[in-house]
């Protein structure tokens, strides 16, 4: 489309024939959904935590994932593992680390090892509704019980106060929780760990795992996400992520990556003795076939076929593969976990391809690629509407999200409902979905972010970059300003018949709203979706209103 139409202050006129419908439903865009209360029987843990520095709240200092003097202090976390006796040398670690990716490899990776009947224990971040998410145990992947959690801190609070006390209070939220979990870890006999680094990976407070006592290194992909805090270019990323490497112990890269940074990566490998395998090696023949339903909820049709003889020799062929968590990039996830897991062989660690398959089919994790049932969309006052959460939030992780849609939703209509961060690049995210096609409206609203509201987009900004962006596409949009009022139809308002992407702003619940009727609208009998995402803390706020 040749000409921009922007209406940034619409007419008095305009506004009353939509507010009837738009805005009457989209209404309060101050009203931003709050974290669910804990498990009251954490009381004693979370008050303890609490009283933290909480990075996820506050934002991370510049430089503070980098191996330098504006790093996090690694000593200080290893002085508290220390204190607890040192509880991560009692098991095998698979350590992750990457931009994105990483929470999905853990999923299917340790899916894989629970099939095969290992006791797995599971540790990453951030989470969605309970932090009990982060911390899975046994052979079946439970969460960690509220009861079994708190009586853990309660019988190492003394160890905890006096490490605080000891390093001037300078102790963090999450690195005092990754201590409580490697603590669980070892006191539930667990045979191997599947852990999720943090930020970056050589400051990262997981990083005290020394080289006997890691199974496997993963790096699954390098991007520009917390520039600041790793080092200002990918390439510092990429140095504070290849900090997980340890002497003698194998890599597996997940990639793709840019040559610049796959040489970083395997120039640390080398200095380190360590062995690379990689799941882009062009012995990977893996292929994405196509999608079915299962229960009403799409899943993809993969073949993951693989004939490594660089380095090493790891074959298998899985033809017909149904992965419950969706795209290109999930197939990517699938394809490293699924070499881990064959590296994890020839240690001695006995995955047959029967457990594998069932591992990469059982893998499934909330806000990624997640449609909610038809009883869950009825719940949020929506009956009928296809609803997909993902916690996509870099300009990558939006490309990706873009291609799946385009991949499993090709014909149908979409209105998007965006929460973000403030420090995300949002004209880039904007830029990626504003491509998808057959989108017919942006929703933009506010949501807070681990809990408090300090990193909060405001709708209205979030609102402008949308319409930046589109005027850098050359694509019309109808920016819509919102007021109350009652039910109306769209028609009298003309947006039926506009073929602008109409963008407002609002809370979460109305904006749901809103885009499912402008769907049903504008669509007909045609299929529509609604896609909430922006963040893992949207996915949150959603999953919180259907338990509330």
């Amino acid at each position: 489309m040749k000409n921009l139409s922007i209406f940034c202050g619409i007419t008095r006129s305009i506004q009353r024939s939509m507010a009837c419908s738009v805005a009457g439903l989209v209404h309060s865009t101050r009203h931003c959904f709050s974290t669910l209360r804990e498990d009251p029987e954490m009381d004693q843990l979370m008050e303890f935590l609490e009283n933290l520095k909480n990075f996820e709240k506050s934002g991370v200092p510049k430089g503070a994932g980098t191996d330098s003097e504006d790093g996090f202090d690694i000593g200080r976390m290893r002085r508290l593992m220390g204190l607890l006796g040192n509880p991560q040398s009692m098991f095998k670690t698979v350590h992750i680390a990457g931009t994105k990716g990483k929470g999905s490899t853990s999923a299917f990776l340790s899916s894989i090892l629970r099939a095969e009947g290992y006791s797995v224990g599971c540790y990453t971040s951030p989470h969605i509704q309970t932090i009990r998410e982060r911390i899975t145990l046994g052979r079946w992947g439970e969460l960690v019980s509220a009861k079994k959690l708190n009586h853990h801190f309660n019988t190492r609070r003394e160890i905890l106060e006096r490490a605080v006390k000891l390093e001037n209070g300078c102790l963090s939220h999450f690195e005092v929780f990754t201590a409580i979990a490697f603590s669980l870890f070892a006191e539930e006999n667990t045979e191997i760990a599947v852990v999720e680094a943090g930020l970056g990976g050589a400051r990262d407070a997981t990083n005290v795992i020394v080289g006997p006592d890691l199974a496997i290194s993963i790096i699954t992909t390098v991007g520009e996400e917390h520039l600041d805090a790793l080092g200002g270019s990918l390439e510092s990323i990429a140095v504070a992520k290849s900090g997980i490497i340890k002497n003698g112990r194998p890599l597996v890269l997940g990639g793709p990556f840019i040559p610049s940074i796959e040489s970083i990566l395997r120039s640390k490998a080398s200095s380190m003795s360590s062995p690379v395998v990689s799941a882009c090696d062009p012995g990977n023949r893996s292929a994405l076939r196509g999608f079915c339903q299962v229960s009403g909820i799409p899943r993809q049709l993969c073949d993951i076929v693989l004939h490594i003889e660089k380095d090493f020799d790891l074959s298998i062929k899985l033809l017909g593969v149904k992965l419950r968590m969706l795209g290109a990039h999930q197939l990517q996830n699938a394809v490293t976990a699924t070499c881990a897991a064959l590296y994890l062989n020839k240690q001695g660690w006995s995955l047959s391809s029967v457990s594998i398959r069932a591992g990469l089919e059982g893998a499934v994790l909330q806000g990624r690629t997640q449609v909610l049932s038809s009883e869950e969309a009825s719940l949020l006052g929506v009956p009928g509407a296809t609803i997909l959460l993902d916690g996509a939030h870099t300009k990558e992780s939006a490309r990706a999200l873009t291609n799946t849609l385009q991949m499993t939703f090709p014909k149908a209509k979409m209105v998007l409902v965006v929460a973000m961060a403030n420090d995300k690049n949002h004209l880039g995210f904007a830029r990626e979905l504003l491509s998808v096609g057959n989108l017919d409206a942006v929703f933009s609203t506010e949501v807070d972010i681990a809990g408090a509201k300090l990193r909060l987009t405001s709708a209205s900004l979030l609102k402008c970059a949308w319409a930046n962006a589109s005027r850098e596409m050359n694509m019309k949009v109808l920016d819509l300003k919102v007021a109350d009022s009652e039910d109306e139809s769209l028609q009298a308002a003309g947006i039926v018949e506009s073929q602008s992407i109409l963008l407002a702003e609002g809370s979460l619940l109305a904006c749901i709203r809103a885009g499912f009727k402008i769907l049903s609208e504008r669509t007909g009998e045609q299929p529509g979706i609604i896609v909430v995402t922006g963040s893992l803390h949207i996915v949150s706020a959603v999953l919180g209103y259907l338990d509330s």
